[in-house]
Formats: structure tokens, sequence, C-alpha cells
């Protein structure tokens, strides 16, 4: 595996390159640029083009990462700094005129590290049903609709094949998936957003490569977002018993629940415009 591949964050490959070449003026077809806000490191990456894809294994895309130098806290500032953020990201991606949304939450909820989507998905705001029953009382919010995949093995069907029949039957305007991700920087383990134009390809970071959600596939405009759960073990030794290990927070459990809790409820804010972050708290509790 290319260390290029061991993270799906676009903000780490960048970083490798930077650190593995003389000079970034050498990577084309890639604009970079971090910022400091408060507590929060803002970093966007644009692939522009196929070269720049193949600089840093990553899909032509915009990528916007949101760094903490502690875990997602619910109840603090940086918190909801971060949700605020979070939310004007995915809405700067979601195309104009789009007004239906499907969530597909990925992932396994019986093992923590991949439990990201599905936690998430208990506190998205689901409205499909009563937008179309009640749609004068529910004006203020958007159109979502929520699909959980589970996984192959327990399901028997691929995600992606889950995700497109439910494009065919509904043709949301948008495409949102959740789901968690691998990283290689121990500082950004569960305390980095990625949000992503790209779409993804599920168990890409840790070699289990599953079919690819993007709007080639899935005929809508894809929107992902994420946080590094994992390390792979090799990243920090040769040895070759660490080639099928991955390392993970001894806080795990709580990590993933504050994670999920913020990425839920900044999509809450950037599909359902006429809320708020208390509305939300109110709502999903």
């Amino acid at each position: 595996m290319s260390i290029y591949s061991r993270t799906d964050l676009a903000v780490e490959a960048h970083n490798l390159w930077a650190e593995n070449s003389r000079s970034t003026s050498a990577l084309q077809g890639v604009k970079a640029s971090t910022n400091i806000v408060g507590n929060l490191e803002i970093t966007q990456v644009e692939i522009l083009n196929e070269s720049g894809a193949k600089c840093l294994n990553k899909p032509v895309g915009m990528y916007y990462s949101i760094s903490l130098k502690s875990p997602f806290q619910k109840g603090t500032d940086d918190f909801s700094d971060a949700c605020i953020h979070t939310a004007n990201f995915i809405s700067s991606l979601i195309p104009a005129g789009c007004r239906s949304f499907l969530i597909a939450a990925l992932g396994n909820p019986d093992i923590t590290p991949d439990a990201l989507g599905p936690i998430a998905a208990s506190n998205n705001l689901v409205t499909h049903h009563l937008k179309n029953s009640m749609p004068d009382e529910f004006s203020a919010f958007g159109d979502t609709m929520l699909l959980r995949t589970g996984v192959l093995g327990t399901s028997g069907i691929e995600s992606a094949a889950q995700i497109k029949a439910s494009c065919s039957s509904f043709s949301p305007d948008c495409l949102i998936v959740i789901d968690a991700l691998a990283g290689i920087e121990l500082n950004r383990l569960c305390r980095c957003i990625q949000i992503s134009s790209s779409g993804i390809s599920p168990g890409s970071g840790v070699g289990n490569n599953r079919e690819e959600i993007s709007q080639a596939t899935m005929g809508v405009p894809v929107i992902s977002i994420g946080v590094p759960t994992v390390i792979d073990a090799s990243a920090f030794s040769d040895e070759k018993g660490l080639a099928s290990m991955f390392v993970t927070p001894r806080d795990i459990d709580s990590s993933v629940r504050s994670a999920a809790r913020l990425i839920a409820y900044s999509i809450n804010l950037a599909v359902h415009k006429g809320i708020s972050l208390s509305d939300i708290d109110m709502l999903v509790g």
C-alpha cells in the first residue's frame, strides 16, 4: 500500500508531499492554504486536475478540513465554531437549486471506530415525509431523507448499490455521505473533519476498497464528510506483523460520539436554513 493510500485526508496527503519533496512548487494541479481561526486549523486543498490527483492519490475536487487540538466536545465554544464552519463548507459545496437531500450513513454500528455514520444518523433531522404531508408547517426545513447502509458483511449488499437504488427511487438533488476515515497523523485522529466534493471510496484507507460513491457513479452531486478514527499501525514501523493492524484512541467511544454529533449538527444547519444550533439541540436532544 502506498504511503499516500494510508490516509483519506487530502491535508495529510499534501503534508506528505511537502515532507517528501524538496519544494511544494513541484506539486502541479493542487492549490492549498491553511488559516487559524480561534482554536481551529482550517485547511483548503483543491485538486484541480489529473496531475494533482496522481500526486496526492486523491480524486479531483475540493477538500476542506477543520482540526482541533482537543476532541470535539459538545457544549464548548470550539464545538459551536466547528459546527458553523463545517456547515458553511457543506453549504458552499451544495450546487445551486438543490432542495432535496439523501443522507447516507455508512459504517458498522457494532465496531466503534467504524460507527461514525450510524451514530451521526441518530442526530440527523429527517423531514421528507413531513414536508410532503405538512408543507406549510415544515417550510423552515429542507427536504431530507436518511439511509443507513450497514456494511457488506452484514447486509450482503454493497453500500454503493443501496445508495444508487435510493437515488433512482427518490431522485434527491444532492447526496451527503458520512463515513469514518483513516489517517496517518496522530494529532488529527478523531480531531479533524474533512468535507469534500469528490465523493468517497469506502474502506480505501484501510485497504478494503468498496465501490466508489461519487457523482459519476450515483448520477447526483456528492458531498462526503468524515473523521479519521484509525491509523495504519505500519505507519509507525516497518515490522511485518503491523501490516494488518490499526491504532485507535483509548477514548474512541466518546470521541466518535462527539465527532458524529458535530457532523450531524453541521448537516442540519446546512440543509435546514431556518433553524439554529439551539433548535437542533431541542429537536434531537
